[in-house]
């Protein structure tokens, strides 16, 4: 079985976003309420610009599923932008351009200067259109279906903000919370983090933000549970799985920095502080008919700072991966630049921003995780069907209970 891949096309203002996923296997139920579900959730988040509220993200199918499954055949979908009326003007692919959304005044900590330093262009117009943040919903949608497969051999990948600006989340996270559960929980707050006493702080720094024209960043947190060991390698550089979750984050627009596990304490403590000790249960429960990792798990950590993986491979315990995020830097008070056409000083290009999107990183950065997990279980077990797949697993746990 070879790697799905995504490949996707479109801009902010644009007619649409595109996707196609290749390679995903024959026979996997979809559910399109749980991705429109996932969708609705990358726009929430308290401090979002307007526009969150006019996109409605319906997601269509055009090829790949059929009657519910996934067919084998390429995965293609579409997202419409519903501001491409007022803007088709502007971008048409043929015929006169109208004149008047142009941009020269590059923002900082934007894609705008190296852009258009990348192509040659004085007009920005063309390089934020597609570096938009928008264009993660086609992420979000390959996310979702990766997650669809997860859950078929148990596994599911969390998502909460543990912090925003300088206020930091407190409350621990519950371990025996299921997926469902976590979006039910998450639904009625708003910022996505489960420490009610620190949102109601957050929201004030928000509004604060919002008022005086700034914007915030902040961190998230991944965590996929029932991971089985053995996903990734240490074979080679680019198949070691903190590498490919690391560039899987880093790809999203405002993520700066990621930590996989405990990694940023860790730098801190002394070698016997911080590896994680391993322990054995030496109890058989034979399992007739294993299809997830957690019912022949023997093998067990009572800490987990190295975040699930070693050596590149994941290790049995949970996945925990968390993604920083700088503050946007579009904002109505906005920075110094410097005009291109003029070369004079001016100020960065504001249209509309959100104050901070930390949210919606997370709800992506959850997308990301679990593409990249359903790509290295499918390198493992692949098949060009779901039941190959669940056959292969269902041996390797088999081996697992006798190991």
């Amino acid at each position: 079985m070879s790697r799905i891949r995504l490949l996707t096309a479109g801009e902010s203002h644009g007619k649409s976003i595109v996707g196609i996923i290749e390679n995903f296997p024959r026979g996997v139920k979809v559910s399109y309420d749980f991705i429109m579900r996932e969708l609705s959730l990358r726009r929430g988040g308290y401090g979002r610009s307007e526009r969150m509220k006019k996109e409605k993200d319906e997601v269509e199918f055009l090829s790949g599923i059929r009657g519910g499954e996934t067919t084998g055949a390429p995965i293609s979908f579409i997202v419409r932008n519903s501001e491409w009326e007022n803007w088709k003007e502007f971008l048409i692919p043929f015929g006169k351009v109208r004149e008047g959304k142009e941009i020269t005044s590059p923002r900082p900590g934007h894609a705008d200067f190296a852009g258009a330093m990348k192509f040659l262009t004085k007009d920005i117009r063309d390089v934020l259109e597609r570096a938009s943040a928008r264009t993660t919903v086609a992420r979000v949608v390959a996310g979702a279906l990766a997650k669809l497969f997860l859950l078929n051999f148990g596994i599911e990948c969390h998502f909460h903000v543990v912090s925003l600006g300088k206020i930091i989340a407190s409350t621990k996270y519950p371990e025996k919370m299921t997926y469902e559960e976590l979006i039910k929980t998450l639904s009625s707050t708003f910022f996505y983090c489960l420490d009610k006493e620190a949102e109601e702080k957050m929201k004030k720094e928000v509004d604060k933000a919002r008022e005086e024209g700034y914007s915030l960043g902040g961190v998230f947190e991944v965590r996929v549970k029932n991971v089985p060991p053995g996903l990734g390698s240490f074979t080679e550089w680019d198949r070691r799985m903190d590498a490919r979750i690391g560039m899987a984050l880093m790809s999203i627009p405002s993520v700066k920095g990621v930590e996989i596990g405990n990694a940023i304490m860790g730098s801190r403590l002394k070698g016997f502080e911080f590896h994680d000790p391993i322990f054995f249960k030496n109890i058989r429960k034979k399992v007739s008919n294993p299809t997830s990792y957690s019912q022949v798990k023997r093998f067990y950590r009572k800490t987990n700072n190295a975040g699930g993986i070693e050596g590149g491979i994941t290790n049995g315990e949970d996945i925990i991966v968390r993604g920083y995020m700088k503050p946007i830097p579009t904002m109505r008070n906005p920075l110094q630049s410097v005009d291109l056409n003029t070369k004079r000083p001016s100020f960065a290009h504001f249209e509309r921003a959100d104050v901070t999107v930390v949210p919606a990183g997370a709800v992506i950065g959850s997308a990301c995780v679990a593409y990249e997990i359903c790509n290295a279980f499918l390198e493992k077990f692949g098949g060009d069907t779901i039941d190959e797949v669940k056959n292969a697993y269902k041996n390797y746990l088999r081996a697992i209970e006798k190991f």
